[in-house]
């Protein structure tokens, strides 16, 4: 027996009619900046990324209209924009709020509390994965990796750093955006919307005072490999199972070529965010 159209929900109605085109004045406008993004690269179909966030920087997501402006400018077919577009999670393909907040939960971000972040705030804003807020302030959803594990768990709100957070800080982070309180990074830029942050990630300058100097760079606890791979680094102190020596060793400096015991005593992980480091582990048996 065959299944209908109908009753596999596939509809054979009218097709889609062509995406409405931008006002004049914002066309004109999104002209200049895209042959400005275009003549940055030898070849124009590699402008098309930067293209995507200029056009979400416009109306905060990725519209059919914006995706045709890009294949207007590139010579390109829309179904080669929509291909790119929709392969990659930095594009929203519907309305979204004014911070995009991520919560990392991939594998240590999960186990550090990743988890317990991302179900304390969708009870506490009502919302699913990629929902938004009804007062269009926030969006949340879940992020597989924010390159940040010695700061696990990681927030991330419009791509700026929040690290070793717990569920009670990550509510009272969207809360105060939802406020419109001052919020900083624990690292990084200061917060600008959703917008800006697009308009940036296609290539142009972000001219608010004293963002850029605010930049910073990777934390400490991400340095601690390229100092140890230029010898600055103190002797290591190996601390033996349960605080024993072992029998008849002498003790010791260890020499810089000596590999940390797995049972080395835990150091926090973020001296950038000293009101939540890492907590030190339970000893073994308790």
């Amino acid at each position: 027996m065959t299944t209908s159209s109908s009753e596999q929900g596939v509809s054979l109605g009218m097709p889609q009619l062509p995406a409405p085109a931008y006002p004049d004045d914002v066309r004109t406008r999104l002209e200049a900046d895209a042959k400005e993004i275009i003549s940055r690269y030898p070849g124009s179909r590699s402008a098309l990324l930067p293209l995507l966030h200029l056009v979400q920087s416009e109306e905060g997501h990725v519209t059919r209209t914006g995706m045709q402006f890009c294949a207007d400018m590139l010579g390109l077919t829309t179904a080669e924009v929509t291909a790119v577009a929709t392969f990659y999670t930095m594009y929203r393909r519907k309305p979204s709020g004014d911070y995009q907040v991520g919560v990392c939960t991939n594998t240590l971000c999960a186990v550090m509390g990743g988890d317990a972040i991302f179900e304390s705030l969708q009870e506490h804003l009502g919302v699913g994965n990629n929902g938004t807020t009804d007062d269009g302030k926030i969006t949340l959803e879940h992020i597989e990796c924010n390159a940040a594990c010695d700061f696990a768990p990681v927030v991330m709100v419009n791509w700026e750093f929040f690290d070793n957070q717990t569920p009670e800080t990550a509510r009272q982070l969207v809360d105060d955006l939802r406020a419109g309180s001052e919020v900083s990074p624990t690292r990084g830029a200061p917060l600008c919307t959703f917008k800006e942050t697009a308009r940036i990630l296609a290539g142009f300058p972000d001219e608010r005072a004293g963002a850029v100097e605010a930049g910073g760079s990777a934390g400490p606890a991400s340095l601690i490999g390229l100092r140890l791979a230029k010898g600055e680094t103190e002797p290591a102190r190996v601390v033996h199972p349960r605080g024993e020596g072992i029998e008849g060793e002498a003790p010791h400096d260890p020499s810089p070529t000596e590999h940390l015991s797995s049972h080395d005593a835990p150091q926090d992980t973020s001296a950038s965010d000293p009101q939540h480091p890492a907590g030190p582990t339970a000893e073994e048996g308790e």
